[in-house]
């Protein structure tokens, strides 16, 4: 390979994609097809055509732009270790290597954050790009980097770039990635310069997928349709404190809180716990259910970036203190759950300075985004650290009464400030988007969907709230549309040696929200809810769309930091964080959300530490990695007592009963109990619950004879009409996630409720009147959902054989014609596991079994010996898909093994297989 010189950066920023918008990808992927065939493929696509894009990892390479010679160690695993003697030139050779492995991804991701699909996939991903130029990440970063970022963080920015651009230099697409080979036959698309605001960018794109309780409050308004309040309520249960602990129990959050009720400070008006009460949906009236079902669709249009959108998707992360380790020192484990992708969002390597000093400040390892400088998760020689998302509602919908130009505002017409966009398309002429926003800088998200435009018009409201006159519009209110400080806070993180210095990192870390777990090697322990958390008036609590007429309605301000929940050295010795809640009800004066994960998870790490210490056992790092592999079923340990009571006269179905004897509640890939057993829970869940949702949320396509609804609900003369789902599989409702877990549980003391009945199905499917009759009706549709997938013989039946992992390219092998998939996608792989369990490889009860989202990676640190803590990814470092390294870690994962961690220079030196010196 030539050497490389670095060009200047471009002034662009970036993107990156997820699911849809595929009819572009459709077009292109055909026309690919049609060349990639025959002979052409032979010829084009050659062994030689494939390896240019290989990355050098033996031997020198010059870089223009270095100071200094800088290493690179490479593992068996592909995963780099950078050695350099100064901070630029440590993110330049970052930049350089990422751009070796990953460039393809990264381009795509920051044609993602910037709304510039189009201009890689054609005309079918213009609505995606609409949507995003409306939402206008690339802008917020621009305005982050240019009056937010610290003079150290853009020096640092700027030196990946350099990096990145210095391998881009010279090189052609082909030479780049063989994706780029695929679009060179029908796009002329040349990748462009790197820049900092791209790095940023993508901090944007996480924050959308970790942005809180949005889908919540969109779901609850679609209910209203079809559900009244009390079933509504039915459906999202209070948060079950005293079964499930929340993360902080003891310690720091007891002195906040005696200030607060002594003094009664606030930082603004902020909402006290529990004292919100939202009136939206009687002053709003169908006009919410209209409008926000137009808004979903809009909204599952957008690339998924780092996760699955939707409730049941979380993450584990907790902390051991030394008292209970077989070290002494801590031991900290995370596993963070997101959609998966290929390659996998994370990217493994180390950052080393030669010497640390003032000159060059890190010596970190762990986990980052390829695209991004700095460390995100992992360990430096001091300290270690973790996340999982707080699920903190950051975000507000607010309906718009529209007039003119303009938006109502306590009883005046106020304009919007707009901006143009111009959206270039490949092979296809450019389109304008005009982008409007109100004067608070919330963007107007129904001019993005003519559906939305349509039921603003037509949608009826009550008298409580204003005349429609041209319709009604959606705004979006999120913290991430701020400018903030995350990137400072990610190189902070990487260099701090202490709790004080992680605090005052963490303090800048302010979209998204997250959970924050440290350890250090003085044998400390902590936890720190950092994130631009907003105070709403008592009016308003966030949990459903807003009146944005009203200014009661408008945020009051943001909790200090100062003043967020945290826990250092607690003496129960641990801490977990499961995306539970953060503190208990009433411990603390400001609402963070209605909208927590349940718990479900965070207990059963809690019962397995607890397990562990109790009569003074103590913990190694292998017994953190089985911790993280738990495949229980909590909802099992409940239903299965009484599915095993129930008499069943199908001698079939009686055969598939048996199977729960005597099962341990464990779902491994090869256990038919736990086949049938999902397979019961999902058919409870449709039969219950599913039926009887609104067709926005079920799944697209599966159809029902329905009572009929005008705008004021159900009509009651026995009309029935057929309405179809709407929803994406992996999106649907109910999810059987373990808010589902809560629903059933408090149901299960009223066996003669509503929902419990249920009428006759197909096939001599008995109608239900109780709960019984419907677990008995749920156990008969499994018996025979099970034959028609995995045969009559019972023997044969397995989890994995359902639930099953497909890795696929997120861009040209996500649809298409076959031979690309082949090319870019890579398993099955069956999988244990499963909802809300510790090793929590999710699927939605709703669209089927197939896993949605995983433990993206696992680590485990070790604070005694950092050479013995491990980690795995999901997929592998490399881009390139016919690399040894593309999933060359997934086999393993599955099987939930971990790999060696190496940190310390002899430990590196000793893994390492190939050596590459950048000079100058």
């Amino acid at each position: 390979m030539p050497p490389n010189t670095t060009a200047t950066s471009g002034d662009k920023p970036g993107k990156t994609g997820r699911k849809k918008g595929r009819k572009a990808r459709l077009v292109v992927l055909v026309l690919v097809l049609a060349v990639i065939g025959g002979i052409a493929f032979g010829a084009y696509w050659s062994i030689s055509t494939v390896r240019a894009s290989f990355p050098q990892t033996k031997g020198s390479i010059t870089l223009e732009g270095l100071s200094g010679p800088v290493t690179v160690k490479r593992d068996g695993n592909g995963i780099p270790q950078i050695y350099a003697s100064t901070d630029a030139d440590l993110f330049m050779a970052q930049g350089y290597v990422q751009a070796q492995d990953r460039f393809y991804e990264m381009d795509v991701r920051r044609h993602m954050t910037s709304g510039r699909l189009s201009e890689m996939f054609g005309k079918g991903q213009v609505k995606n790009d609409e949507f995003l130029r409306t939402l206008g990440w690339d802008r917020v970063a621009k305005q982050e980097y240019d009056t937010k970022l610290s003079a150290a963080t853009k020096k640092y920015l700027q030196a990946y770039s350099k990096g990145v651009n210095a391998y881009l230099a010279g090189k052609d697409g082909k030479d780049i990635s063989l994706e780029y080979a695929a679009l060179g036959f029908v796009n002329d698309y040349k990748p462009e310069q790197w820049t900092p605001v791209d790095s940023v960018s993508w901090l944007k794109a996480m924050a959308w997928d970790l942005r809180g309780n949005m889908q919540d409050e969109i779901d609850r308004a679609l209910m209203t349709s079809r559900l009244d309040p009390q079933q509504i309520k039915d459906l999202y249960p209070d948060y079950p404190y005293s079964r499930n602990k929340a993360i902080v129990q003891e310690g720091q959050y007891d002195d906040v809180t005696r200030t607060f009720r002594q003094s009664g400070a606030t930082s603004g008006s902020g909402t006290p716990t529990g004292t919100g009460t939202t009136t939206t949906s009687s002053s709003a009236g169908s006009a919410l259910t209209s409008q926000l079902a137009g808004l979903y669709n809009v909204l599952d249009d957008v690339p998924t970036a780092v996760g699955v959108n939707g409730q049941g998707i979380g993450s584990n992360s907790w902390v051991v203190g030394g008292q209970y380790t077989i070290s002494g020192k801590p031991l900290l484990a995370n596993d963070p759950h997101l959609s998966a992708s290929l390659p996998s969002v994370w990217y493994q390597m180390g950052l080393h300075c030669t010497t640390v000093s003032s000159k060059c400040q890190y010596d970190v390892t762990g986990y980052t985004f390829a695209g991004m400088p700095g460390v995100i998760i992992g360990h430096n020689a001091d300290i270690a650290w973790g996340m999982t998302n707080s699920g903190v509602d950051v975000t507000d919908l607010y309906l718009e009464k529209l007039s003119g130009d303009g938006y109502l505002y306590n009883g005046k017409t106020k304009p919007f400030t707009t901006r143009e966009e111009t959206i270039k398309v490949a092979g296809g002429a450019s389109k304008k988007i005009v982008v409007r926003q109100t004067a608070d800088g919330m963007p107007l998200l129904s001019d993005r969907d003519d559906e939305l435009v349509q039921v603003g018009k037509r949608a009826t409201v009550n008298t409580a709230a204003p005349d429609r006159g041209d319709g009604y519009g959606i705004a979006l209110r999120w913290t991430a549309l701020d400018p903030g400080t995350t990137m400072d806070a990610v190189f902070a993180l990487d260099k701090a040696t202490d709790w004080s210095g992680f605090r005052d990192a963490a303090a800048q870390f302010d979209v998204p929200s997250q959970n924050l777990i440290y350890a250090d090697t003085k044998n400390d322990i902590g936890y720190t809810l950092p994130g631009r958390i907003p105070t709403r008036s008592s009016v308003d609590d966030g949990s459903i769309p807003a009146p944005g007429w009203d200014s009661k309605y408008k945020w009051t301000g943001f909790i200090k930091q100062d003043e967020l929940p945290y826990e250092y050295n607690p003496k129960r010795g641990y801490i977990v964080t499961a995306n539970q809640a953060v503190i208990d009800k009433g411990k603390y004066p400001y609402t963070l959300t209605t909208d927590w994960g349940y718990g479900t998870r965070s207990q059963r790490i809690t019962d397995l530490i607890e397990s562990k210490i109790k009569d003074g056992g103590k913990i190694s790092t292998d017994d953190m990695r089985q911790m993280q592999l738990d495949n229980s079923s909590e909802i099992a340990k409940l239903l299965v007592p009484k599915l095993l009571k129930i008499n069943l006269d199908d001698k079939n179905v009686r055969e598939a009963q048996k199977l729960l004897e005597g099962w341990d509640y464990t779902q491994d890939s090869d256990s038919a109990a736990a086949a049938y057993f999902n397979s019961v829970w999902r058919n409870i869940l449709k039969l219950a619950f599913g039926n009887k949702l609104p067709k926005e949320l079920r799944v697209k396509g599966q159809c029902l004879w329905v009572d009929k609804i005008d705008s004021t609900g159900p009509v009651d003369d026995d009309t029935k009409v057929r309405e179809c789902g709407e929803r994406d599989a992996d999106q649907a409702q109910p999810d059987g996630g373990d808010r589902w877990f809560e629903v059933v549980r408090n149901l299960m003391n009223q066996p003669d409720s509503a929902w419990w009945k249920t009428p006759a199905g197909v096939g001599h499917r008995p109608k239900a009147d109780n709960m019984n009759e419907l677990f008995a009706r749920a156990m008969i549709d499994a018996r025979w959902e099970l034959t028609a997938k995995l045969g009559k013989d019972i023997d044969t039946w397995s989890w994995g054989r359902l639930h099953r992992l497909f890795l696929k390219n997120q861009t040209l092998g996500t649809d298409g014609p076959s031979v690309v998939q082949y090319i870019l996608n890579r398993g099955p792989w069956k999988l244990s596991g499963g909802e809300a369990t510790v090793n929590a490889t999710g699927w939605n009860a709703a669209g089927g079994y197939g896993v949605v989202w995983v433990p993206s990676m696992r680590m485990v640190v070790n604070l005694d010996d950092l050479d013995k803590s491990k980690w795995i990814n999901l997929t592998g470092a490399s881009g390139h898909a016919f690399s040894a390294h593309y999933t060359d870690q997934t086999g393993k994962w599955a099987a939930g093994e971990l790999l060696p961690w190496s940190f310390s220079d002899k430990a590196v030196d000793k893994s390492t297989s190939d050596t590459l010196v950048l000079k100058p």
